[in-house]
């Protein structure tokens, strides 16, 4: 007798099978001959891959919510905003392709309220209006969101580097004609953990100047 699937099961398959064939690689059909079902067996689960997209994204937001210790009372609002960022690119860039499936992606549980309004919480404690918080908040969202998908598409898994970005390759192309856009192609596609962080520092710094409340 056939073991019938569940939800958690179908997520967790294809969460591993991401990792193996990218998100357009990705297919309930493709899914399916991994889980030994026929195609239509999914749908009474998901109705497409975007509700299937929507369930994975659920997924790795709870992995980060897991992940997530709580800040020490009185530490800086700075300090735990930049961690919760670092929390972000790591549970991304566990999977293949991860940035593209969690960005546009809506949320099937509000199992991430939690964290959202201790993050809320702690800003508006810190001297920031609950707008600005959310704002600020958003910011490096999105900061995160664009630095991992670019980081993507270099390396699709931390111990891979995808074609076409081969610095010395890079330099040698460009450097004839334009030298400047050469000698910054280390900058460009290198050392991704240390740029991350000198971004991260530039956001936390135009937040603190631009939303925190004055006075």
């Amino acid at each position: 007798m056939a073991t019938r699937l569940d939800r958690a099961q179908v997520v967790d398959t294809a969460l591993r099978l991401l990792n193996e064939v990218g998100l357009e690689g990705l297919t309930l059909r493709r899914l399916a001959q991994e889980l030994h079902v026929q195609a239509p067996a999914l749908y009474w689960h998901f109705a497409g891959k975007q509700a299937l997209l929507d369930e994975m994204a659920t997924a790795i937001q709870r992995q980060l919510d897991e992940s997530a210790g709580h800040p020490e009372p009185g530490a800086p609002w700075q300090d735990w905003y930049r961690e919760s960022f670092r929390l972000l690119r790591r549970a991304l860039l566990r999977y293949r392709d991860g940035a593209k499936v969690f960005g546009g992606t809506r949320l099937t549980s509000v199992a991430h309220a939690a964290r959202q309004e201790e993050q809320l919480r702690l800003m508006t404690d810190a001297g920031f209006t609950p707008g600005a918080a959310a704002r600020a908040l958003f910011l490096g969202y999105t900061f995160t969101m664009g630095f991992v998908t670019e980081e993507q598409a270099v390396h699709p898994m931390p111990d891979e580097r995808a074609p076409g970005y081969d610095i010395v390759d890079r330099v040698a192309r460009l450097a004839p004609e334009h030298p400047l856009a050469a000698q910054v192609s280390t900058d460009l596609f290198a050392d991704y953990p240390a740029r991350f962080e000198e971004g991260l520092a530039a956001v936390t710094a135009g937040v603190e100047a631009t939303l925190l409340r004055r006075g």
